[in-house]
């Protein structure tokens, strides 16, 4: 039985004993999966996945780290990602960490294709640089804004580690659930589990999007339904305690459903944004450059790095060190790029580009 403070060890293990697959429900996720199905459409209509794995996910780090107040700038998080002698704060390295664990996490699912413990551990590891694993201590308490005690997850290794197993058993379960339905299930139940001290909420998160990627729903993570969380937040919470507390679970999968149609139709949107300014800035590259200085793929890497340096230029074989920099430098001229000293290093903006993420 569920008391709020108390370790819920009672937590009901997957899939509900209700039924979860109402004609409402149903009609949500045929709609909301559309929508994901012409998103994952137009990932491949952009010239190098590069270009959203570096500027979506690093938009959904900063997001899914103010959910649990880890707050950085969009401009000091972008100038981080391409800066190797900037001093950055705690806030801002745990912040582009997010965006390493998702990665790595996408690598291993691609190698392995299969989402488990051992792998969320992984993910969570890497997002709060710890070595720890799985709680084994007592006395994690979830808390409102007026330091009231709202849940307490399960406690003792053996109790978190089964629930895990289970959960695993069911992420790999065959297909009975719709995907975007089962997505609701998972997220719920990592949550609830609640299997570490810390960064529950974004490791859970990652597993969203990986999840639809082993699902083929998407060939790249780059659903995040962090801005609608957070721009909802007050009901996300409000209908995981529904479901704990009266075992209501169709709003809580009609919201998160509505979530993902909702993040999917505007992440489609800015794709099409980015590949409608990359089209531009490649023109207009092309009208006002020689011929020796213009490539796409120096354009590519442009929108790949939105601060970009020389010795990325370099890396991607485009150009040695001093032919580097004066591309770069009559990038500026034609007003594609703008130059700012950050640390040591010399970065150049991609103007619209971040003035494109900037508005996200």
């Amino acid at each position: 039985m569920f008391q709020y403070d108390k370790p819920y060890n009672d937590l009901p293990l997957l899939p509900p004993r209700v039924e979860i697959e109402e004609k409402e429900v149903l009609k949500k996720a045929i709609s909301a999966g559309r929508q994901l199905a012409e998103l994952k459409g137009l990932t491949y209509t952009i010239p190098n996945p590069e270009i959203l794995i570096n500027t979506l996910t690093l938009q959904e780090a900063r997001i899914s780290s103010e959910i649990e107040n880890v707050w950085t700038t969009n401009e000091h998080l972008l100038e981080a990602f391409s800066s190797t002698t900037q001093t950055l704060d705690a806030h801002t390295k745990e912040v582009l960490r997010y965006r390493e664990a998702l990665w790595d996490g996408y690598e291993i699912l691609a190698k392995r294709q299969i989402l488990s413990t051992n792998l969320y551990v992984k993910i969570y590891q890497i997002i709060k640089k710890t070595t720890a694993g799985i709680r084994t201590t007592p006395g994690t308490k979830i808390i409102n804004s007026r330091n009231e005690i709202i849940y307490t997850p399960p406690e003792g290794f053996t109790v978190i580690n089964d629930k895990l197993k289970n959960l695993e058993m069911f992420i790999h379960s065959d297909g009975k659930i719709d995907d975007l339905i089962k997505c609701a299930l998972i997220h719920y139940q990592f949550e609830a589990i609640h299997p570490f001290t810390d960064g529950n909420g974004r490791t859970g998160r990652i597993i969203n999007a990986l999840f639809l990627v082993l699902k083929n729903r998407l060939n790249i993570p780059v659903l995040y339904l962090s801005d609608y969380i957070i721009k909802n937040k007050e009901w996300y919470y409000k209908l995981i305690r529904n479901v704990t507390e009266k075992n209501d679970w169709k709003s809580w999968i009609l919201y998160f459903l509505d979530a993902i149609e909702e993040t999917a139709t505007s992440t489609a949107q800015k794709i099409i944004e980015i590949k409608n300014l990359f089209n531009e800035t490649l023109g207009y590259a092309r009208e006002k450059l020689p011929a020796y200085m213009y490539s796409k793929e120096l354009v590519e890497l442009l929108f790949e790095k939105p601060y970009c340096k020389a010795q990325f230029l370099v890396e991607k074989n485009i150009a040695q060190r001093q032919r580097a920099a004066v591309y770069l430098k009559e990038l500026e001229k034609i007003g594609i790029l703008k130059s700012k000293k950050v640390g040591r290093e010399n970065l150049f903006q991609n103007i619209k580009l971040y003035e494109l993420l900037k508005s996200s």
